[in-house]
């Protein structure tokens, strides 16, 4: 797979604690196989909540959530060209941005959006994402 990331100089690139924060653009050339992975919240294996009250724990929860659902499409976080994430509090998901970039440092296109909640009272982030794989 051939990618390409696209940061135009005509677009404002975010940058937040020294990280870029996203890709305004991804191009995929070549591209043979596209994941499509749903929303993943912060739970264990067994359904229950993983960091109750702690955005820092769920995110980091979420991203091994999307790993495992990569690697049981032959895929990685690498692969990775897309990112909507759904949080009840963005300023406190911003404050976390390093727990983001472990998981998602090859700089996706990412849509970031505040909801109100989300599918259990205890659950503050959500992300969802498509992967592109040789």
């Amino acid at each position: 797979m051939k990618r390409q990331n696209i940061q135009p100089k005509e677009l404002n690139t975010r940058v937040l604690g020294g990280h870029v924060l996203y890709s305004h653009v991804v191009v995929v050339e070549e591209s043979r196989k596209t994941i499509y992975v749903a929303g993943q919240l912060a739970r264990d294996p067994q359904g229950n909540v993983v960091g109750k009250g702690d955005m820092r724990a769920q995110i980091r929860q979420v991203g091994e959530n999307i790993k495992a659902a990569l690697a049981a499409a032959g895929a990685t976080l690498a692969d990775v060209v897309k990112t909507n994430t759904y949080v009840t509090d963005l300023g406190e998901f911003f404050k976390h941005v390093d727990v983001r970039m472990e998981y998602f440092g090859a700089l996706p296109t990412s849509t970031t959006v505040e909801v109100r909640k989300l599918a259990h009272p205890d659950l503050m982030v959500e992300i969802e994402c498509i992967a592109v794989r040789d």
